[in-house]
Protein backbone atom coordinates (compact mmCIF):
# COMPACT_ATOMS: atom_id res chain seq x y z
CA UNK A 1 0.00 0.00 0.00
CA UNK A 2 1.11 3.56 -0.71
CA UNK A 3 3.32 5.13 2.35
CA UNK A 4 1.38 8.44 2.37
CA UNK A 5 -1.76 6.39 2.58
CA UNK A 6 -0.39 4.40 5.45
CA UNK A 7 0.88 7.33 7.50
CA UNK A 8 -2.57 9.01 6.79
CA UNK A 9 -4.18 6.04 7.95
CA UNK A 10 -1.88 5.54 11.40
CA UNK A 11 -2.84 9.87 11.96
CA UNK A 12 -6.48 9.31 11.54
CA UNK A 13 -6.33 6.22 13.54
CA UNK A 14 -4.67 7.92 16.81
CA UNK A 15 -6.30 10.84 16.12
CA UNK A 16 -9.40 8.70 16.76
CA UNK A 17 -8.29 6.51 19.26
CA UNK A 18 -7.16 10.23 21.37
CA UNK A 19 -10.64 11.95 20.70
CA UNK A 20 -12.96 9.47 21.43
CA UNK A 21 -11.06 7.69 24.22
CA UNK A 22 -9.52 10.76 25.98
CA UNK A 23 -12.73 12.66 24.76
CA UNK A 24 -14.77 10.02 26.74
CA UNK A 25 -12.98 10.92 29.90
CA UNK A 26 -12.80 14.30 29.82
CA UNK A 27 -15.92 15.48 28.27
CA UNK A 28 -18.15 12.93 29.64
CA UNK A 29 -16.90 10.64 32.30
CA UNK A 30 -17.95 12.92 35.18
CA UNK A 31 -20.76 14.91 33.49
CA UNK A 32 -23.36 14.84 35.95
CA UNK A 33 -26.58 13.43 34.95
CA UNK A 34 -24.78 11.14 31.71
CA UNK A 35 -21.51 10.29 33.78
CA UNK A 36 -20.01 7.18 32.16
CA UNK A 37 -17.26 6.34 34.67
CA UNK A 38 -14.34 3.51 34.16
CA UNK A 39 -17.09 1.39 32.20
CA UNK A 40 -17.91 4.10 29.66
CA UNK A 41 -14.41 5.07 29.24
CA UNK A 42 -12.99 1.46 28.47
CA UNK A 43 -15.81 1.10 26.34
CA UNK A 44 -15.28 4.24 24.15
CA UNK A 45 -11.28 3.32 23.50
CA UNK A 46 -12.27 -0.37 22.64
CA UNK A 47 -14.97 1.34 20.11
CA UNK A 48 -12.25 3.76 18.36
CA UNK A 49 -10.09 1.01 17.49
CA UNK A 50 -12.65 -1.67 16.58
CA UNK A 51 -14.66 1.16 13.97
CA UNK A 52 -11.16 2.31 12.63
CA UNK A 53 -9.32 -1.08 12.55
CA UNK A 54 -12.00 -1.63 10.06
CA UNK A 55 -11.90 1.08 8.13
CA UNK A 56 -8.08 1.49 7.78
CA UNK A 57 -6.42 -1.58 9.09
CA UNK A 58 -6.16 -3.15 5.37
CA UNK A 59 -4.32 -0.03 4.62
CA UNK A 60 -1.65 0.22 7.14
CA UNK A 61 -2.21 -2.78 9.53
CA UNK A 62 -3.99 0.15 12.38
CA UNK A 63 -1.14 -0.17 15.04
CA UNK A 64 -2.28 3.91 16.19
CA UNK A 65 0.23 3.24 19.01
CA UNK A 66 4.72 3.21 19.23
CA UNK A 67 4.58 0.40 21.53
CA UNK A 68 2.59 -1.77 18.79
CA UNK A 69 4.46 -0.44 15.72
CA UNK A 70 8.07 -1.11 17.45
CA UNK A 71 6.54 -4.80 18.98
CA UNK A 72 5.55 -5.96 15.38
CA UNK A 73 8.86 -4.79 13.76
CA UNK A 74 10.53 -7.08 16.39
CA UNK A 75 7.83 -9.67 15.24
CA UNK A 76 8.85 -9.16 11.54
CA UNK A 77 5.99 -7.88 10.73
CA UNK A 78 6.97 -4.45 9.49
CA UNK A 79 9.41 -2.66 7.20
CA UNK A 80 12.69 -1.16 8.94
CA UNK A 81 11.49 2.44 6.85
CA UNK A 82 8.03 2.48 8.27
CA UNK A 83 8.88 2.42 11.75
CA UNK A 84 9.67 6.06 12.60
CA UNK A 85 7.16 7.41 9.88
CA UNK A 86 4.41 5.30 11.80
CA UNK A 87 5.26 6.71 15.21
CA UNK A 88 5.59 10.63 14.02
CA UNK A 89 2.35 10.37 12.58
CA UNK A 90 0.63 8.45 15.29
CA UNK A 91 2.45 11.01 17.93
CA UNK A 92 1.06 13.65 15.52
CA UNK A 93 -2.25 12.37 15.88
CA UNK A 94 -2.91 11.96 19.14
CA UNK A 95 -1.60 15.62 19.86
CA UNK A 96 -4.00 17.01 17.41
CA UNK A 97 -7.02 15.11 18.80
CA UNK A 98 -5.78 16.35 22.05
CA UNK A 99 -5.52 19.93 21.19
CA UNK A 100 -9.17 19.40 19.43
CA UNK A 101 -10.66 18.59 22.45
CA UNK A 102 -8.85 21.37 24.76
CA UNK A 103 -10.56 23.95 22.62
CA UNK A 104 -14.00 21.81 23.10
CA UNK A 105 -13.71 21.51 26.43
CA UNK A 106 -13.00 24.85 27.01
CA UNK A 107 -16.17 26.08 26.01
CA UNK A 108 -17.78 25.05 29.12
CA UNK A 109 -17.89 27.85 31.76
CA UNK A 110 -15.32 26.78 35.00
CA UNK A 111 -13.50 24.34 32.95
CA UNK A 112 -10.00 23.52 34.83
CA UNK A 113 -7.40 21.26 32.69
CA UNK A 114 -6.68 19.33 35.78
CA UNK A 115 -5.25 15.97 34.32
CA UNK A 116 -6.64 16.17 31.05
CA UNK A 117 -7.25 12.07 31.22
CA UNK A 118 -2.79 12.13 31.23
CA UNK A 119 -0.81 9.14 32.76
CA UNK A 120 0.80 9.13 36.36
CA UNK A 121 2.18 7.23 38.70
CA UNK A 122 2.81 8.20 42.44
CA UNK A 123 0.75 11.28 43.56
CA UNK A 124 -0.37 11.33 39.75
CA UNK A 125 -1.79 7.88 39.60
CA UNK A 126 -6.14 7.96 40.32
CA UNK A 127 -5.14 5.63 42.91
CA UNK A 128 -1.83 6.91 44.03
CA UNK A 129 0.18 3.64 43.03
CA UNK A 130 4.22 4.07 43.23
CA UNK A 131 6.17 3.80 40.16
CA UNK A 132 6.76 0.25 40.43
CA UNK A 133 3.02 -1.10 40.52
CA UNK A 134 2.58 1.08 37.50
CA UNK A 135 5.76 0.33 35.79
CA UNK A 136 4.20 -3.72 36.05
CA UNK A 137 1.15 -2.86 35.20
CA UNK A 138 2.04 -0.85 31.81
CA UNK A 139 4.71 -3.28 30.78
CA UNK A 140 2.43 -6.36 31.08
CA UNK A 141 -0.49 -5.23 30.00
CA UNK A 142 0.88 -3.99 26.72
CA UNK A 143 2.95 -7.18 26.17
CA UNK A 144 -0.78 -9.01 26.17
CA UNK A 145 -2.00 -6.25 24.17
CA UNK A 146 0.99 -6.48 21.06
CA UNK A 147 0.78 -10.37 21.68
CA UNK A 148 -2.97 -10.72 20.86
CA UNK A 149 -2.70 -7.92 18.23
CA UNK A 150 0.18 -10.34 16.55
CA UNK A 151 -1.98 -13.36 17.27
CA UNK A 152 -5.32 -12.28 15.88
CA UNK A 153 -3.58 -11.16 12.46
CA UNK A 154 -1.26 -14.05 12.21
CA UNK A 155 -1.90 -16.98 9.45
CA UNK A 156 -4.64 -19.60 10.52
CA UNK A 157 -6.82 -16.48 12.65
CA UNK A 158 -10.37 -16.48 12.27
CA UNK A 159 -10.76 -13.93 9.04
CA UNK A 160 -12.51 -10.79 10.02
CA UNK A 161 -12.30 -10.79 13.56
CA UNK A 162 -9.16 -8.95 14.36
CA UNK A 163 -10.53 -5.12 14.95
CA UNK A 164 -12.77 -7.10 17.63
CA UNK A 165 -10.41 -8.81 19.74
CA UNK A 166 -7.44 -5.94 19.61
CA UNK A 167 -10.65 -3.53 20.14
CA UNK A 168 -11.80 -5.70 23.26
CA UNK A 169 -8.65 -6.47 24.41
CA UNK A 170 -7.99 -1.98 24.95
CA UNK A 171 -11.18 -2.16 26.88
CA UNK A 172 -10.58 -5.29 28.65
CA UNK A 173 -6.52 -3.38 29.79
CA UNK A 174 -8.95 -0.11 30.79
CA UNK A 175 -10.77 -1.63 33.18
CA UNK A 176 -7.48 -3.25 34.77
CA UNK A 177 -5.42 -0.06 34.26
CA UNK A 178 -7.54 2.97 34.70
CA UNK A 179 -6.96 3.22 38.57
CA UNK A 180 -3.45 2.40 38.04
CA UNK A 181 -2.21 4.75 35.92
CA UNK A 182 -5.21 5.69 34.12
CA UNK A 183 -4.34 3.73 31.52
CA UNK A 184 -1.61 4.05 29.17
CA UNK A 185 -0.14 1.33 26.73
CA UNK A 186 0.28 3.60 24.30
CA UNK A 187 3.15 6.49 24.06
CA UNK A 188 1.27 8.62 21.52
CA UNK A 189 -1.99 8.31 23.22
CA UNK A 190 0.03 9.60 26.26
CA UNK A 191 1.97 12.56 24.81
CA UNK A 192 -1.25 14.14 23.41
CA UNK A 193 -2.85 15.23 26.78
CA UNK A 194 -0.04 15.52 29.08
CA UNK A 195 1.10 18.50 26.55
CA UNK A 196 -2.13 20.33 27.84
CA UNK A 197 -2.30 18.93 31.27
CA UNK A 198 0.91 20.99 32.29
CA UNK A 199 4.60 20.09 33.40
CA UNK A 200 3.81 17.40 35.75
CA UNK A 201 2.65 14.91 33.46
CA UNK A 202 5.36 15.69 30.89
CA UNK A 203 7.76 14.97 33.51
CA UNK A 204 6.21 11.32 33.99
CA UNK A 205 6.07 10.70 30.10
CA UNK A 206 9.07 8.91 30.48
CA UNK A 207 7.63 5.99 31.90
CA UNK A 208 4.72 5.79 29.48
CA UNK A 209 7.09 5.20 26.65
CA UNK A 210 9.60 3.16 28.21
CA UNK A 211 7.32 0.43 30.01
CA UNK A 212 4.71 0.33 27.13
CA UNK A 213 7.97 -0.14 24.77
CA UNK A 214 9.22 -3.30 26.51
CA UNK A 215 6.24 -4.94 26.96
CA UNK A 216 5.45 -4.70 23.02
CA UNK A 217 9.45 -5.70 22.10
CA UNK A 218 8.89 -8.48 24.72
CA UNK A 219 5.52 -9.78 23.31
CA UNK A 220 6.92 -8.95 19.23
CA UNK A 221 9.91 -11.47 20.05
CA UNK A 222 7.88 -14.04 21.40
CA UNK A 223 5.05 -13.90 19.08
CA UNK A 224 7.43 -14.40 16.01
CA UNK A 225 8.34 -16.98 17.26
CA UNK A 226 4.33 -18.54 18.56
CA UNK A 227 2.76 -17.13 15.26
CA UNK A 228 3.03 -17.37 11.24
CA UNK A 229 3.09 -14.03 9.36
CA UNK A 230 -0.38 -13.03 7.92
Amino acid sequence: MQFTARVISEFLGTFWLTFGGVGSAVLAAAYPQLGIGFLGVALAFGLTVVTMAYAVGHISGAHFNPAITIGVWFGGRISTLDVIPYIIFQVAGAVAAAAVLMVIAQGQPGFEVGSFASNGFGDLSPGHYNLLSCAITEAVLTFFFVLIVMGATSAGAPAGFAPLAIGLTLTLILLVALPVTNASVNPARSTGPAIFAGKAYINQLWLFWAAPIVGGVAAGLLGRLLFRKP
